[in-house]
């Protein structure tokens, strides 16, 4: 997609998602790094921020893998940049703040998307779009508690799943991490990929046409920008925190 066909919209929504998860991180490094109180934070408030965030910037993720018109090769390419960019932040958090070490972070789960969406395309486009997503979105739902040892969604567990399968970095990559597993930014491909697959097919239903009006310049230079903007953030973050503390 070149720069006459960019979807201003689409770019919009993924620039506040930005924000809201540059404010997000913020206030966490003001809750557990510098230990200072915000309503809210550590509680419910704190959680549904912080779910609003990862739903959205996933599923637009998915949509934009679903529009992209990029050949496989070039699909796979983006995904192992992607994937480097998720092993420098887990590298730097080891070795800068090993108390917050991030472990298959956001961007690690982005690139493997990214690379499992571009091998299994053809697969994928077999299915109709709204069978797809209806497909994604009840497995989504389904899996959601995998990484905590059951079936099921948030409070509603169906079943427990066998402990045998929490083990070893394979199955913690896959969504099954082993007891004692810790990492500050977890998202493993169960049950995430489900709904970066709802994002993927929702593409085929919500056609692009709607999505070129532009609305806010500023925040359409952030979401142009969100990957770039996404590495330095926290290191600016952290900067300003040690000027004001």
């Amino acid at each position: 997609m070149n720069a006459q066909k960019r979807l201003s919209l689409l770019d919009g929504l993924r620039g506040i998602t930005l924000l809201s998860m540059i404010a997000y991180h913020a206030a966490y490094d003001l809750v557990y790094l510098y230990h200072r109180q915000l309503p809210g934070y550590r509680g419910l408030p704190g959680y549904l921020w912080q779910q609003s965030i990862c739903w959205t910037f996933l599923f637009l993720s998915g949509y934009c893998r679903g529009i992209s018109r990029s050949g496989t090769g070039r699909q796979l390419r983006r995904g192992l940049i992607l994937s480097g960019c998720g092993l420098l932040i887990t590298a730097v958090t080891a070795l800068v703040m090993p108390d917050s070490v991030v472990i298959m972070g956001v961007l690690s789960f982005y690139g493997l998307a990214v690379l499992l969406t571009a091998l299994a395309s053809p697969l994928l486009s077999r299915i109709s779009a709204p069978a797809g997503l209806l497909c994604c979105l009840v497995l989504f739902f389904l899996t959601r508690n995998v990484p905590s040892g059951s079936l099921g969604f948030e409070s509603i567990r169906l079943c427990s799943l066998p402990g045998f399968l929490y083990q070893g970095i394979p199955m913690m990559i896959l969504g099954f991490p082993w007891p004692g597993f810790y990492s500050t930014d977890y998202f493993s491909l169960l049950p995430w990929i489900f709904l970066f697959w709802s994002g993927y097919y929702s593409s085929s239903i919500v056609r692009p046409a709607f999505l070129e009006k532009s609305f806010c310049r500023p925040l359409e230079f952030l979401g142009r920008h969100s990957l770039l903007i996404y590495m330095l953030h926290q290191p600016v973050i952290m900067a300003c925190c040690l000027l004001l503390f």
